[in-house]
């Protein structure tokens, strides 16, 4: 009886004393190896029972931080997504009254291409040096640079007086945007735990989608140059409430600085949440990943790094030859056919409430349902809708009376648009943040993002070529064979990363089976 009870005292001791946080090599040498406080003799004395205490934390559930952080965070490094969601849509209210024939700043459909086609240059251009800025000055410190290009347009598309500043001022807004693209979703996979890492990742798209409805709403009642002024506010949001915010602890710990990276992974956790074995496995992935420095060749040597290329580059060429912009471009047609007498300008807002409501719906849902069915669900049925448009107008274009099912155009641009904002229209951003290792993340989300707005000016020069040869029927059509490739390319190549850390992420894609096995022992 007395030996039991010796024993259960024994156990209660190392129980507790497990639970303290012990000092490791990889723990204390990167934050006091210059110091010296370290003596040789602790590190052997303490070398057992760090042993046992990683050994029983690699058995048990890994406990949660608090969220809260996180997501101030994540809200508020997307005010750059919601000034660029501003940019996109400000052609929208602004170019008919800018083409009209009592324009105070006359613009011809020329020239109003060009207007909204310079925003997708100016991205492929801010993009490419995005992610070499990000990894030389930090997430942080280009993110709050980058409010500055976003004001200075609006301040120039506000006193406009010609032509040559609105392109300007739209080039300038592209550069930003373009930037803002590869930093964002880079910051937030780098900040959130991989529980949230989905609804956290989600929100670039979902702040976008509000900077679009919020210009619908806003030049739908305001004028011209009220519109650039509320919408110059949004920048300034940026600056003031992300330089609240502390630097991501991947990007400290790739210059050396363990100390700040330590205690910014502990104020994304909550002070009550132990740090430890997440702390180890990012020291030891930073010191994997930068063992040999990244170059463009890096991208495509590593077996993990190559497949990662491929889905993230793949999502984002099919998010763009999706059909998403030319359903939006005939929404307005579309509600017409269906018997609708709506003002274009509630038809947009009715689109822009849509996608921002879906998703949301789809941040919430990415980390229960999971990436790859969200993404097969999105691209099989918008094939459906989009197949169906083109019969619809293949019959109206040869003559048949539609008259009866107007209503079906209306609702395939519905689940349309539904279904992408809850798959393709997050999603892609969400994973470029997530799939690469700390090395080539800053020149591959470059690629990744200079391939997507390469797109966007690519179809948004041929859509009309495209209509001009083929027709509406068979320009839809060719869009719902992409989703139907889409499909297949999500099925075969795209893994489940729902629930996994970063590094478990790289094990996959390195082909490891075993992804959770623990490599610190």
């Amino acid at each position: 009886m007395g030996t039991r009870n010796a024993m259960s005292e024994m156990s209660v001791t190392t129980r507790e004393f497990s639970s303290v946080r012990l000092p490791t090599e990889a723990t204390v040498d990167p934050i006091r190896r210059d110091s010296g406080d370290t003596s040789a003799e602790e590190g052997v004395m303490l070398e057992p029972l760090r042993q046992e205490q990683l050994a029983e934390e690699s058995q048990e559930p890994r406990a949660e931080g608090k969220k809260l952080t996180q997501y101030m965070a994540a809200v508020f490094v997307t005010l750059g997504a919601m000034a660029a969601g501003t940019v996109l849509a400000w052609t929208s209210p602004t170019l008919p009254e800018l083409q009209s024939t009592n324009s105070t700043l006359p613009v011809t459909p020329e020239e109003g291409s060009w207007i909204g086609s310079l925003v997708a240059v100016g991205a492929i251009v801010g993009a490419v040096p995005a992610g070499y800025f990000a990894d030389r000055f930090g997430r942080k410190l280009v993110i709050l640079a980058l409010s500055v290009p976003f004001l200075l347009s609006w301040i120039l598309i506000v006193v406009a007086n010609s032509v040559g500043l609105l392109y300007l001022a739209r080039f300038i807004a592209g550069f930003a945007t373009g930037a803002t693209s590869v930093v964002a979703p880079m910051f937030i996979g780098e900040i959130a735990e991989s529980s949230v890492r989905g609804a956290l990742g989600s929100f670039f798209q979902v702040m976008l989608t509000v900077g679009i409805l919020f210009t619908y709403i806003v030049g739908a009642i305001a004028s011209y140059t009220w519109l650039g002024i509320l919408s110059g506010i949004v920048p300034v949001a940026l600056f003031i409430t992300f330089s609240r915010v502390r630097e991501s602890p991947t990007y400290l710990m790739k210059k050396h600085r363990a100390e700040e990276a330590r205690k910014s992974l502990q104020y994304y956790r909550g002070s009550s949440y132990n740090i430890w074995q997440e702390f180890e496995e990012l020291d030891m992935d930073i010191s994997e990943s930068t063992q040999e420095r990244a170059s463009i060749t890096d991208l495509v040597s590593s077996r993990g790094t190559r497949k990662a290329v491929i889905i993230s580059l793949g999502l984002m060429i099919f998010q763009q030859l999706s059909g998403v912009n030319a359903v939006i471009f005939y929404s307005v047609d579309i509600f017409r056919a269906a018997g609708s007498s709506l003002d274009p300008k509630v038809s947009a807002i009715i689109v822009g409430i849509v996608q921002v409501v879906v998703t949301y719906v789809a941040s919430v849902m990415v980390d229960r349902a999971g990436r790859r069915i969200l993404l097969l669900l999105s691209a099989s049925i918008m094939a459906l809708c989009l197949a169906v448009l083109g019969l619809y107008f293949s019959l109206k274009n040869n003559e048949n009376d539609v008259s009866g099912i107007g209503w079906l155009p209306l609702m395939c641009v519905a689940v349309f648009i539904v279904m992408f904002s809850l798959g393709f229209g997050p999603l892609p951003w969400m994973m470029m943040g997530e799939l690469f290792a700390p090395n080539v993340k800053g020149a591959a989300s470059s690629i990744a993002v200079c391939a997507n707005w390469t797109l966007v000016f690519i179809v948004t020069f041929s859509f009309g070529k495209l209509i001009e040869w083929l027709g509406e029927h068979w320009t839809f059509w060719l869009f719902a064979v992409i989703c139907f490739i889409a499909s297949f390319f999500i099925f075969i190549v795209v893994p489940e990363t729902k629930g996994k850390t970063l590094t478990e992420i790289q094990r996959i894609l390195n082909g490891d089976t075993n992804p959770k096995r623990n490599e610190i022992l």
